[in-house]
């Protein structure tokens, strides 16, 4: 999970595997650039506005995005971009050793959407749909019911004013620069691929914590 302690000064997180570990769905290059490169002028820009508007400049990452309709522009775009690239590393591993949903998970999956498949379906469907730049998610809402649904560019559902509102547990970038230098404008199969690097433990160890 991205860092939420305060910090005066916002830091690009390490990658917790190598840059080509999630080849090949995820190439090293494309990895390295992502990382090294959008994710840290995310970093950048971020402290850069903060710097101009010293009353937020100590709030942690989550406090920002939990008064992201006052924040000024830069600010309020910057820290969503710098909050979903850590979260989306978050949530994946090598492919082959990202296991399945835990009970619980698979039990509320089934509930919710009828099967994993049909999961996978929904949500698969929501990211290639997504228009432009910006990012699916599956959350837990305020009842504690699984919800898939999208943000535009760098909003993410913990901002009080994004399209959708809940806990976050999976998402993917659906921007070109998360796919581009393999799959070209392919979207569909970028997505489709994505899932062999599913997180499962993790994203089972968030819905835990959201459920209580």
């Amino acid at each position: 999970m991205p860092d939420t302690t305060t910090l005066s000064r916002h830091q690009l997180p390490p990658l917790p595997y190598a840059t080509d570990a999630l080849a090949p769905v995820i190439d090293a290059e494309t990895l390295k650039l992502h990382h090294g490169k959008h994710h840290r002028t995310y970093v950048d820009k971020l402290n850069a506005a903060l710097a101009e508007h010293p009353k937020w400049a100590d709030m942690s990452l989550a406090a920002l995005l939990a008064r992201a309709g006052r924040l000024p522009t830069a600010a309020r775009n910057n820290a969503g971009g710098h909050w979903n690239h850590s979260f989306f590393w978050s949530i994946m591993a090598p492919p082959g050793t990202a296991n399945a949903p835990d009970d619980a998970l698979a039990a509320a999956i089934d509930a919710r959407f009828g099967s994993m498949v049909a999961l996978r379906e929904q949500f698969s469907d929501a990211a290639v749909d997504c228009f432009g730049s910006g990012w699916a998610w599956l959350v837990v809402n305020d009842k504690g019911r699984l919800v898939i649904g999208t943000t535009s560019n760098q909003d993410n559902p913990l901002m009080p004013d994004a399209e959708l509102a809940g806990t976050p547990l999976l998402t993917i970038d659906v921007w070109e620069h998360a796919y581009y230098l393999v799959y070209q404008n392919a979207r569909a199969d970028f997505v489709r691929d994505w899932w062999q690097l599913v997180n499962w433990a993790e994203v089972s160890r968030l819905h835990a914590a959201a459920t209580g």
